[in-house]
């Protein structure tokens, strides 16, 4: 079984325009947890204020999720997870040379100093440690393996991998976590970014490459782009490679909402997994292969991710679209009922949305009547 790792409250949040209240935070992370995730990092203490908060009350909620807070490799980030009570951290650091020289200003040899210093205390103190190795899409692969190696001999309890600004392939993925995983059995995580489009997919990559855990975000929410989306890599990860996962999928979009809400940030018709119109028909021959077998033109049920399928009525619509659309809402119709709206219909969908369950009944008796020369 793979472990999703929800970062929505550290990594999410950091979505720019994205801020949740405390009380938000601990909403979502109980929803989270009641869902079946078996872990979550929410949020970075040594921001202090509402972060910190935040990150109390929800290790204070007791939640059966493994409670992680992010930190870099300083003393002042470490002491203040500790001061909220944190049992797990993340402590991470650059790997990339780019990140390493430009944006910390030191050198390889640092990296391995801090990581040295900190991790045997906190072994010591009996804490859970995961270190992130960020920008490692872009390092060295050897020095990724080096500092992987070390953190080995430390007895870390897992390692990230971050594909910090989203460059990798699925290929490519699949490709860096084998290598570690050669020379590795410490656990390794997946952490994707999603501004080439392949954060889920690379994610699982990630997985069949080697990876133990998966760090994923409700919608995809995340810096830039985003993140793997909690809900296609779920449902990928099942449906697609029988890996099982703990989450309970069919509370997949009550997750989705949630979050979409609470971010601001609405999620798109056709969205993967959690769209109001991935179950949605409109093609006549689409649904009358759905209304015979929904697995013709279905890859799941929809009940599956707790969504709804739906026939809309609209420009491609057919005969057997407005008979069972009919039907739905308490009216019987014939073949040859349907043949006489379904030109007027056409022409109503071209010049608006489509038709609404509400419009129908409406249209129905007037426009028999104008073909029959009847009056109602």
């Amino acid at each position: 079984m793979i472990t999703l790792v929800d970062t929505t409250l550290r990594d999410g949040e950091q979505s720019p325009g994205v801020s949740f209240t405390v009380k938000e935070k601990v909403e979502i992370a109980s929803l989270l947890s009641s869902i079946g995730i078996n872990e979550m990092e929410v949020g970075t203490p040594v921001m202090g204020g509402n972060e910190a908060q935040a990150v109390k009350e929800i290790i204070g909620m007791n939640l059966p999720s493994r409670i992680l807070t992010w930190n870099r490799v300083l003393e002042r980030d470490i002491e203040a997870a500790l001061s909220c009570g944190a049992k797990a951290l993340y402590i991470s650091c650059p790997v990339s040379d780019i990140q390493i020289e430009k944006k910390l200003g030191k050198k390889r040899e640092w990296v391995k100093e801090r990581f040295s210093k900190l991790i045997p205390e906190l072994k010591k103190e009996g804490l859970y440690v995961a270190c992130g190795l960020e920008d490692a899409s872009r390092a060295n692969p050897h020095f990724v393996l080096e500092i992987s190696s070390l953190l080995e001999g430390l007895a870390v309890d897992r390692i990230r991998f971050c594909d910090t600004v989203g460059i990798l392939t699925p290929f490519k993925t699949f490709e860096l976590i084998g290598f570690l995983r050669k020379y590795i059995k410490t656990p390794l995580e997946i952490h994707t970014h999603n501004d080439f489009g392949l954060a889920t997919a690379n994610a699982i990559a990630g997985v069949k490459g080697g990876a133990d855990y998966v760090s994923v975000t409700v919608n995809g929410l995340g810096e830039r782009a985003g993140n793997a989306s909690l809900e296609e890599t779920v449902m990928a990860l099942e449906r697609l490679e029988d890996i099982k996962t703990s989450v309970d999928t069919t509370r997949l979009k009550e997750v989705s909402l949630l979050v979409s809400v609470l971010s601001g940030r609405p999620v798109g018709y056709g969205k993967a997994i959690v769209g109001d119109y991935i179950f949605a028909h409109e093609s006549g021959i689409h649904v009358d292969g759905v209304i015979k077998a929904p697995a013709c033109y279905e890859p799941f049920p929809p009940e599956m991710v707790g969504a709804e399928r739906h026939y809309i009525i609209g420009k491609h619509s057919g005969i057997s679209s407005i008979i069972y659309k009919f039907k739905s809402l308490g009216i019987t119709i014939n073949r040859e009922d349907a043949a006489i709206m379904l030109p007027l219909i056409r022409r109503m969908a071209e010049e608006k949305m489509p038709l609404t369950d509400s419009e129908l009944p409406d249209l129905y008796i007037p426009t028999l009547a104008g073909q029959r020369g009847l009056f109602y």
